[in-house]
């Protein structure tokens, strides 16, 4: 007993901290905060035995003590009471808010109140190109920019507004500028002017200096356009190293450059360097094609006299790898196709416009099984990867990606819960169940460590597995109505994959939260193999928490996301 009375004082310690009352918001706000938005939540968690009211409205605690409740403010000032209560303690927390209206009033007073220009960004420009402006300032008024440029008063809008000034200012030739902030001034019927500076800064391409960038790394990628969300810009896709590039322009830390007559697209400043001026722009005829296959892959090789950069696509029904390739003239007079191309039913060319050569690929089976696009000096070249003869899992390789890890948290439960954690254990329960099965399985990480996603990228490409599955938690500013499981993909030849993991996961009695494709996950991304992006549960949900707490459930999870693999594989056969 003597030995057993500390251990049993410290369980009893435990279990009464447990039931003593605290109240724990995430996301949390502040004792009073300013907000635009009439619906707001307070969620977080307090005592497992704790009763939670909020201005003296019960409110559900859950199990784990997660709870979520929703707002409702008025205008001007909202003070919300939490308490927790376990008897006999009690805890109380204040929150306010100050709900403000959105202004939709024109100026009050002479002057200019705001400059949006477009694009966003800081900018280098060519003669001839163009920044839009809108100014919000005081209404019937003269507004210009640089000294000349007329901009228009707008009619009223649906909202009223006054004062609403848009137009464009083309560069010029003899414009001068160099990394300045351009000048808007509004003048009156009285002569008064007043004058305000863009906040971004303005350059025009220099006439001297480079003109031509070169890729550089193994990860270079293109984007459509500037457009930006959590995940970055849409891609057209990851390109070789040392394929030239026109540069045209720049944005912020995004050159923009030609890839053909009518195609512009932007690359980051850090996937690429400088060639020397008066490097020619590239282009290329195309020679002769040669198609074979080797022991595991098939390829398609073009010749071309230099590296040009190139697009390429999935299509299904029927399956084809279509490349597009800018800069590139049809000189092609034969295609050599070898019949140890096991995979590749035939190839044929397009020239689609002026400086576009379309490559079209089809394939022998319906499922694509992954692509690499290089090149050998200056030849194209388009590696397949072949179905593999043996659709069980004790011989293929699986990869899991367990999601963040280290530094990279990634969403935080009600209760504390980490996503990190929680990716880590659903994937190692997954390596085991799967290598239980005779897959082979490789992990990016087994362990609490961070693994940067360019580094996971460049793995799975050495590594090139069958298949890749990416495990995440979700997570919403709306912690009561958003809930349930998500898988994404973002090529559409691997869209079954992700679409029978979904369906699988879904007989769990989950909430629909959508099987999501042109998804810019960078795990998604690349082409050599099919991939999916699992989004299990909403962490910020706190019954989806409460589930994705329980081991038991997280193998439930675990055996549904293998019985979609199985599904894939069978309708791929």
């Amino acid at each position: 007993m003597r030995i057993l009375a500390p251990f049993l004082l410290f369980i009893t310690s435990g279990l009464m901290a447990q039931n003593k009352p605290f109240i724990r918001l995430v996301d949390g706000p502040r004792e009073v905060n300013r907000v635009r938005n009439p619906t707001q939540y307070l969620s977080g968690s307090t005592c497992k035995k704790c009763l939670l009211s909020i201005n003296g409205t019960k409110v559900k605690v859950y199990p784990t003590g997660a709870f979520a409740y929703e707002l409702t403010l008025e205008p001007g000032i909202n003070v919300f009471n939490i308490v927790a209560t376990a008897a006999p303690d009690m805890v109380n927390k204040k929150i306010t808010y100050n709900y403000v209206l959105p202004s939709r009033d024109s100026v009050k007073e002479f002057g200019i109140d705001s400059i949006e220009t477009f694009p966003k960004g800081n900018l280098v420009l060519q003669a001839g190109e163009k920044i839009a402006f809108r100014v919000k300032a005081w209404p019937d008024s003269r507004v210009v920019v640089n000294g000349n440029t007329p901009l228009y008063e707008m009619p009223l809008n649906t909202a009223g507004i006054r004062g609403i000034y848009q137009g464009e200012y083309v560069i010029k030739e003899s414009d001068n500028f160099m990394n300045s902030q351009l000048p808007v001034s509004i003048t009156d019927e009285t002569g008064k002017t007043i004058s305000r500076n863009t906040d971004y800064r303005f350059s025009l391409f220099p006439k001297t200096g480079p003109d031509m960038l070169i890729t550089r790394g193994r990860l270079a990628h293109l984007l459509f356009g500037l457009g930006e969300d959590r995940l970055g810009g849409a891609k057209i896709g990851y390109i070789d190293s040392l394929i030239p590039l026109k540069m045209i322009g720049k944005v912020d830390s995004n050159y923009q450059v030609r890839l053909s007559k009518y195609r512009t697209a932007y690359i980051p400043s850090d996937v690429v360097s400088f060639l020397p001026r008066g490097t020619f722009t590239p282009s290329s005829l195309t020679g002769n094609w040669r198609v074979w296959g080797d022991s595991l892959f098939d390829y398609v090789s073009v010749a071309l006299s230099t590296r040009l950069p190139y697009q390429s696509s999935q299509q299904v029904d029927p399956a084809k790898i279509v490349v597009d390739v800018f800069g590139a003239t049809n000189n092609s007079n034969w295609i050599i196709q070898m019949e140890n191309a096991l995979e590749i039913k035939n190839v044929y060319y397009d020239q689609v416009e002026d400086e576009v050569f379309r490559i079209t690929i089809d394939l022998k089976h319906q499922q694509h099984w992954g692509y690499q696009i290089y090149y050998n000096n200056n030849n194209l070249v388009i590696k397949v990867r072949r179905q593999p003869a043996n659709l069980s899992l004790d011989h293929l390789t699986i990869a899991i990606d367990a999601g963040h890890g280290g530094s990279n948290y990634g969403a935080e439960g009600l209760t504390g819960s980490s996503e990190k954690a929680l990716t880590l254990a659903v994937s190692l329960k997954l390596q085991k169940a799967l290598e239980e099965m005779g897959a082979k399985v490789i992990m990016t990480r087994t362990i609490e460590k961070f693994v940067d996603n360019k580094d996971r990228i460049l793995f799975y490409r050495d590594s090139l597995p069958d298949l890749l599955v990416s495990i995440h938690l979700n997570s919403s500013a709306d912690p009561i109505h958003v809930s349930g499981a998500s898988t994404y993909y973002r090529h559409i030849g691997f869209r079954n994959l992700s679409h029978d993991i979904y369906k699988r996961m879904l007989e769990l009695g989950l909430k629909e939260f959508g099987n999501t494709g042109s998804f810019n996950f960078m795990l998604n991304s690349p082409t050599e193999y099919p991939n999916a992006l699992v989004e299990l549960l909403f962490l910020s949900n706190p019954e989806d928490e409460m589930k994705i707490l329980d081991e038991d459930f997280q193998q439930q999870l675990v055996q549904k996301i293998i019985t979609g693999v199985q599904d894939f594989l069978k309708e791929s056969e």
